[in-house]
Order: C-alpha cells, then sequence, then structure tokens
C-alpha cells in the first residue's frame, strides 16, 4: 500500500505564466480554487474554500500553457504531495507542501459556476480536496485537549519517495506531512508511536498564525477523515491493516489561504526517513 495521491477539482484562482529556470526547465505554477462541505461539530453543513498550489515541470508544464488555460477554466488535477525546502537571503529556513502533478490534468465539461474573492481571485463554487498515503510517523503520537474539551493531535509523518533520475540513477526523497486529527480519531491513533506506518485519507487545509515579530505564517497540513495504522511484514514492510480510526468532523474549519512529472515515481519506501522530521518553524511568509 505506497501511496502518494492527490486529487484536486477547482478552477484556475488566476491565469498561470510560464517560467524557466537558469538550466532550461520549463515550471508552471497554478493555483487550482475550489469549495468543499464539511460537517462541523454544531452537526450544520459549512462550505469552506481551498486554493492549492501546484507545479508541473518540463514539457507537461508546457503543454498545459499549449492548451490556454486561463483564469476561471475548471480542471481537474492528479497529483502528489511534494515537500520542499530553501533558504531566505538572509539565512532563514523555509519550507512548503504542494502538489506536484505527476497525472493528467483534465478541463471540467460544461460552465463551471465561479465565485470570485476579494482579491479577485476566482475559485469553482463547489470541487474536491483529497489526499491518500502512506507513512510512518516520526514522533510518538501526543494528544491534547481544546477549552471546549475536544481531543486533537498531530501526527508528524515521514512519505518517502524512490524514483529513477533523468540519468537513470536511484534517488530518494522524504515527504515531511503534519496530518491533524479531531475528537474519537485523536484519542483512537493516541497509542501509535515513532516508527508506526499509518495509511491517512483526509483534504488539504492550511493554518495561518503569527510569529514573535508579527509576520503573518501559512503551514499546509492535512485533515484526516480516516487513519489506519498498518502492521509491517518481515519481507516487505508492509502489511494487514489494523482497526480504522475514522474522523470525527472537526469542531472548526479553517479557510484555506491562499502538467507530466520531471521523473516518475517508482514508489514510496515507508520505513525510512523517521528520525529526520525538520523542526517545527515559520513555513511560509505571506
Amino acid at each position: 500500500m505506497n501511496r502518494n495521491l492527490v486529487l484536486l477539482i477547482g478552477a484556475l484562482a488566476r491565469t498561470p505564466e510560464l517560467r524557466y529556470t537558469p538550466s532550461g526547465t520549463a515550471v508552471l505554477d497554478m493555483t487550482i480554487a475550489g469549495e468543499r462541505s464539511v460537517i462541523g461539530a454544531d452537526g450544520k453543513s459549512h462550505t469552506i474554500p481551498f486554493y492549492e498550489n501546484v507545479q508541473a515541470l518540463g514539457k507537461v508544464a508546457e503543454a498545459i500553457v499549449a492548451r490556454g488555460y486561463e483564469q476561471g477554466t475548471a480542471l481537474m488535477v492528479e497529483g502528489q504531495l511534494d515537500y520542499s525546502t530553501w533558504s531566505t537571503p538572509e539565512g532563514e529556513k523555509r519550507s512548503m507542501l504542494r502538489t506536484k502533478v505527476t497525472g493528467s490534468v483534465r478541463q471540467i465539461a460544461g460552465e463551471p459556476s465561479l465565485v470570485t474573492d476579494a482579491g479577485g481571485n476566482v475559485r469553482l463554487a463547489g470541487g474536491m480536496s483529497q489526499v491518500e498515503f502512506t507513512g510512518n510517523l516520526s514522533a510518538d503520537v501526543e494528544v491534547r485537549y481544546t477549552p471546549a474539551g475536544d481531543a486533537v493531535a498531530d501526527l508528524r509523518m515521514a512519505v518517502n519517495e524512490r524514483y529513477r533520475d533523468r540519468q537513470n540513477q536511484p534517488q530518494e526523497k522524504t515527504h515531511w506531512v503534519t496530518v491533524t486529527v479531531w475528537r474519537e480519531q485523536a484519542e483512537a491513533v493516541a497509542n501509535l508511536r515513532k516508527g508506526d506506518a499509518v495509511f491517512v485519507q483526509g483534504a488539504l487545509i492550511d493554518e495561518s498564525w503569527s510569529d514573535r515579530d508579527g509576520n503573518k505564517r501559512r503551514q499546509k497540513k492535512v485533515e484526516a477523515s480516516l487513519v489506519v495504522a498498518l502492521a509491517r511484514s518481515a519481507t516487505s514492510g508492509e502489511g494487514n491493516a489494523r482497526t480504522p480510526a475514522r474522523a470525527a468532523q472537526p469542531q472548526r474549519e479553517r479557510a484555506a489561504a491562499t502538467a507530466a512529472p520531471a521523473a516518475r515515481s517508482g514508489g514510496l519506501d515507508i520505513d525510512q526517513g523517521v528520525d529526520d522530521f525538520p523542526a517545527e518553524e515559520a513555513d511560509l511568509p505571506f
């Protein structure tokens, strides 16, 4: 069950522009925006906007631009979670979790129903933000409680990818993902420990806050709807699933802020990288 899958259905928040790296690789950054419906703690349905950063590279980036997609075009995008890090000119570490295109990018048929936000971006009135992946916990699960008494926990996970580069050399990369679980599900996963293999299904969300200097920061997370602890076999690192913990809907949903791959993944290794989770820090300045 080696997985790292993202499925997005939404509209282009703005018309993307193709750029090239100094080495000549085409890069296309897109924002796919839509809305998803959730049932809150009050038992009522709530509409939550999402704005997801999607990147395509190489010939697929050029092919997407050639199709003439523009602001408001409704698309279905298949990809995977991709974690990257860099340093600012001041030497501060930054990181980003986004979607990398690894499958198809297809236009949605018909006339989309669009919503324009206060910043002039558009989103699809409806859509989907769905994530499925397998990884290992890089730390023991710790459950905490909100003032209202709701259980919540963050699962810090390593999702390891093995692939071959353009020179056909084997490569490995770790994608660091934080998963938020709520209420009964948080309590159900309380006994999971560092190194445990876990399957997660959920949706991408943004968590925003201000740092000590008053700068606004943002971190991309996954809010789980389903968590399954996996028993590893002695030979493959995979095994039978233990009883799944299905998420209760979170007390509050945070409004989200805000193509072929360069190298096709050959599979995900869920047995490595659990000791290297980066220190928690302000991920992205607005």
